[in-house]
């Protein structure tokens, strides 16, 4: 998604759409950013924030090059009219990113099981039908998929706002550490068994794109941020050491993922 944004031209709209404070970061100035959710956060990235509701949007058509809906579908209780929202507001020829989670996996059940739900109100259980919805509402065509892994970044100690639940306690109490060795533990699980412990859910590129592809997973993710990244960027980074490496983005201390499936 960063990629997307960073080789956006100058003067490109992008909507960051159920943004909260802002659901990426960027360092470019030259690029307009329009944040929107249903309440305008104390706490913000750069960009202009709006406050309205993503299934009516308060913009004229086909203003975007760029809509990115980063882990908000799922929150949305009209789906239908949001989706088709997007087609409207984005223009002939733009990109739509949308990122949500697999409610099947075990990751999402402990978010919502946590959270009494955690405001997931659409249960999304294969691509498949997220691209139907998505290429229905919008008629953007589908470019490129890709599995996301788990990071369980809410439940980390350094991510809370507020009290957090007791069930924390399962979990280490939210120890850093903890979550990092635990997450390793479930992908060396995936990639002896074969199963989708560390599975997160799934990230799309519809619209002008080159070709459809399956995009490359990122097995790396921090438990801090969330930031995914490719090994072989963080040894450029000199953020390894040993089977360790620190995020580049937060500084979160990570286990390195095992190598092969998984």
């Amino acid at each position: 998604m960063l990629d997307l944004i960073d080789n956006l031209p100058r003067g490109a709209r992008v909507l960051d759409l159920g943004a909260r404070s802002g659901s990426f970061s960027t360092a470019r100035t030259d690029v307009a950013i329009v944040r929107l959710d249903l309440e305008i956060p104390a706490a913000r990235q750069s960009g202009a924030y709006v406050s309205g509701d993503a299934a009516l949007m308060p913009f004229a058509g086909a203003v975007f090059d760029v809509v990115i809906s980063n882990h908000s579908l799922e929150h949305f209780g009209e789906l239908e009219r949001t989706v088709c929202e997007i087609g409207r507001v984005i223009r002939p020829g733009g990109i739509l990113y949308v990122a949500v989670p697999d409610a099947t996996t075990l990751t999402d059940r402990i978010y919502r099981w946590l959270g009494k739900g955690g405001g997931h109100v659409n249960a999304f259980r294969s691509p498949e039908e997220v691209t139907a919805a998505i290429e229905k509402g919008t008629h953007l065509p589908l470019c490129r998929t890709t599995l996301l892994y788990s990071s369980l970044s809410f439940l980390n100690a350094h991510n809370f706002t507020s009290r957090p639940p007791r069930k924390v306690a399962l979990f280490g109490f939210g120890n850093e550490y903890f979550l990092a060795v635990f997450l390793h533990l479930l992908r060396c699980m995936d990639r002896v068994l074969g199963t989708r412990l560390s599975v997160y859910g799934w990230s799309f590129y519809f619209g002008s794109m080159d070709r459809k592809a399956q995009g490359e997973p990122w097995p790396n993710v921090c438990v801090r941020c969330g930031a995914g990244s490719p090994v072989e960027y963080l040894r450029a980074a000199d953020a390894v050491r040993g089977r360790t490496y620190r995020c580049p983005a937060c500084g979160g201390f990570n286990l390195l993922a095992p190598r092969g499936r998984g």
